[in-house]
């Protein structure tokens, strides 16, 4: 029997123990170390989850038995705290978004050259169990040619937001729903997809609490081999993950229960996945079993697979990247009216004012 691979966790909030928790129902990793700046959170952590918790970073770094660290602090300090973890040669892994700015992404990819480590983003939604099937029916030809997606991911944040939260203020989420749920979907649609050439957003506010950011989003994609999308996101209803494809031999519609988020092993008691097939219309679609799945389990078993290889697995930091650079690209789309906005240009902006350069 293989022994699981034993890594750190830092940020000891609600996602670190949505994390801890998925971990623990795995044989491939082990979360044994946790550290927050907080002593109340860490004995808080310790006493609910059992993990022992150190009373710095350097203690934690300087744990042998450690091959990574997976990262659940607030989105501005994802950079400085990977670039400790990659100094001290052990892997990284970071909830996405993978930066507050994608200059600050391209710089975290870059450690991966730099200390010889890889970097795992948590684009956990790309491995929901709906997802990878339609993905297998793609790649098998089932759906025939695709040329039209439609995803969409909404919830009632805005409606409960204060001044007292960080999602109230633009600098902090900005667009909303755009950097906070739809870059969940840019990310899935990259993968059944492939390469996205621009998009072009429109954004509105409409919730009546108050706050800077806007509530409403919704984005037109286009891919470079010339399909079309959309990505629609509100922050003013009840929650809904859904995702649609439509290919010349058929369709696929996913969409989960929302409520089970945080429990994804539940997931397939309540979502729903059918395939629509040639000309028959609605009355035969054919409802697909889903199978139990569980996507944060899944990527951080891709992680530890990483640790134990040295080699990046699909949830990469050239992904990750790729989903902030089309959140900025809609971002500046919405500045200039809906005006269409190349996610090469956006890249190619960060990579000058970084010094990076495009991954081989």
């Amino acid at each position: 029997m293989n022994t699981p691979v034993k890594v750190g966790i830092v940020g000891l909030g609600r996602w670190a123990k949505v994390l801890t928790r998925a971990a623990a129902k795995s044989d491939k990793i082990k979360i044994v170390a946790g550290y927050s700046r907080s002593q109340e959170k860490r004995d808080a952590f310790e006493r609910e989850l059992g993990v022992p918790s150190v009373p710095d970073m350097k203690t934690l770094l300087a744990n042998p038995e450690l091959k990574g660290v997976v990262l659940t602090v607030p989105n501005e300090q994802h950079l400085p705290l990977a670039e400790e973890v990659a100094k001290a040669k052990k892997h990284v892994y970071t909830e996405k978004p993978i930066a507050q700015t994608l200059e600050d992404g391209l710089k975290i990819a870059a450690l991966e050259k730099t200390h010889g480590v890889t970097v795992t983003v948590g684009h956990s939604a790309r491995l929901m169990a709906g997802i990878r099937i339609i993905k297998e029916k793609i790649d098998a030809g089932e759906l025939g040619r695709v040329a039209f997606m439609e995803a969409n991911f909404s919830n009632e944040r805005a409606l409960e937001l204060t001044p007292s939260t960080w999602r109230w203020y633009k600098d902090r989420a900005p667009g909303g729903p755009l950097s906070q749920l739809a870059i969940h979907q840019f990310d899935v649609l990259h993968l059944l997809g492939g390469e996205i050439a621009e998009v072009s957003s429109m954004a509105s506010k409409l919730s009546p609490v108050g706050a800077e950011v806007d509530d409403q989003s919704m984005t037109l994609m286009r891919f470079k081999d010339g399909k079309v999308g959309y990505v629609g996101s509100c922050w003013t209803s009840p929650g809904i993950f859904a995702v649609r494809v439509f290919g010349s031999k058929g369709l696929m519609h996913y969409e989960i229960d929302f409520g089970t988020w945080d429990t994804p092993h539940l997931l397939h008691k309540a979502s729903t996945l059918y395939i629509q097939r040639g000309k028959d219309g609605w009355a035969k679609r054919e409802e697909l079993k889903l199978p139990e799945s569980d996507m944060f389990r899944a990527e951080l078993e891709m992680f530890a697979a990483s640790c134990q290889s040295g080699k990046a697995n699909e949830l990469t930091a050239h992904n990750g990247n790729v989903a902030v650079a089309v959140v900025n690209a809609a971002l500046k789309s919405i500045e200039r009216k809906g005006q269409a906005v190349a996610i090469d240009e956006v890249m190619q902006d960060a990579r000058a004012k970084t010094g990076t350069k495009r991954a081989a």
